[in-house]
């Protein structure tokens, strides 16, 4: 069954995501200021939206979220299609307003040295950066382990990881927010090396995050149980000798 609230919650949190953090970048905030911008909007909506859809906002995490089986693969749909509309529509509202003004929003696409010249490396910075947030993600969220402090985490993941691959790569991490922005701005969309590092990138990373996180899970009951304390063996019961017994004995 569609879900109406999930989908609204996944397109408002991915708008807002998109249209922050590549504002930030439009506006030449710098690369601490987009860090920050992408960073503490995806932790407000953490709060804001976690008990709705979980605030993905980021096909990469639904789809690690769908090979580690906390979402259904059908669910993963709606999340995807939210996603990706909620980041274009972001994307077409900043381009249309900076075009007015006599601008671009080149500066907040998702591009970096390693774009294009280097696309290999670029698709494995890509998903060594969204390995750290999904591993995150499913640590503190999906398995509740990171408490009231889960948003917090989640969101200074994406800051650090922007910090890192913002000179390399954009610092993506998120198909929906390439795709956005690359309806408007780079990079190309009629280039395969695109879909290479934003798109096969993140999804190898919360692969390989999902799968980790399932063996860290299933190692977790054995060794609890290995570890709890072992009750002292019973002492064996001896029966008392009767007087009469014991005077036949010395017989």
């Amino acid at each position: 069954m569609f879900n109406w609230k999930v989908f609204l919650a996944e397109f408002i949190g991915t708008f807002a995501l998109v249209f922050i953090g590549a504002g930030a970048g439009v506006v030449q905030a710098g690369l601490l200021g987009v860090a920050l911008a992408h960073g503490l909007t995806l932790m407000v909506f953490v709060y804001a939206y976690g008990h709705i859809s979980g605030t993905h906002v980021n096909p990469a995490v639904t789809f690690g979220l769908a090979v580690q089986g906390a979402v259904k693969w059908m669910d993963a749909l709606v999340y995807w299609v939210a996603q990706f509309l909620g980041a274009i529509s972001a994307a077409g509202l900043l381009h249309l307003v900076v075009t007015e003004l006599g601008g671009t929003i080149n500066a907040g696409a998702t591009t970096g040295a390693l774009t294009e010249n280097y696309p290999i490396y670029a698709m494995i910075i890509e998903a060594v950066l969204t390995f750290f947030l999904v591993n995150t993600v499913l640590h503190t969220a999906v398995a509740s382990k990171g408490g009231q402090l889960a948003g917090v985490a989640i969101g200074m993941t994406l800051t650090a990881a922007i910090l890192v691959g913002g000179p390399m790569t954009g610092g993506s991490l998120n198909p929906a927010r390439t795709l956005g922005t690359a309806v408007y701005a780079a990079p190309s969309l009629a280039n395969l090396n695109t879909y290479v590092i934003y798109l096969l990138g993140p999804f190898i990373g919360a692969t390989v995050a999902a799968l980790l996180f399932n063996i860290f899970m299933s190692e977790t009951k054995p060794m609890e149980a290995e570890t709890a304390p072992r009750k002292a063996p019973a002492k064996p019961v001896v029966k008392a000798t009767t007087r009469k017994t014991a005077a036949k004995a010395k017989k």
